[in-house]
């Protein structure tokens, strides 16, 4: 899974979000790292829809505008869920080996 659509899904787990929201809220989640644009995250919705994944639930007229809310189906937080598994493992090969280094005493000295 990208960047984009983890923090994309991680965005909604809480709450149904509409397309501005859900930027501003992936860019926190990611301490700034993903900037979603309009048309990409569109995109990403689209496809997440027709993946299952997210839905719309409801949509409302502001400022003469459709605004869709979105959120995470049961598949969606299942898909999200596996994939921050997938990443503390891998982080956790990293910490690990780091860790033990640490504890081994450096080459020369013992």
């Amino acid at each position: 899974m990208r960047e984009p659509t983890y923090f994309i899904l991680a965005a909604l787990q809480d709450e149904p979000l509409y397309g501005y929201a859900i930027i501003k809220q992936a860019e926190v989640l990611s301490q700034g790292r993903v900037r979603l644009a309009t048309g990409t995250l569109y995109s990403a919705l689209d496809r997440l829809t027709a993946e299952g994944f997210v839905r719309v639930v409801r949509e409302e007229i502001v400022n003469g505008r459709a605004r869709r809310y979105y959120e995470t189906t049961p598949e969606g937080q299942a898909a999200l869920k596996a994939e921050a598994a997938h990443l503390a493992n891998a982080a956790k090969v990293v910490t690990d080996r780091a860790a033990s280094m640490t504890r081994r005493p450096a080459a020369g000295l013992a």
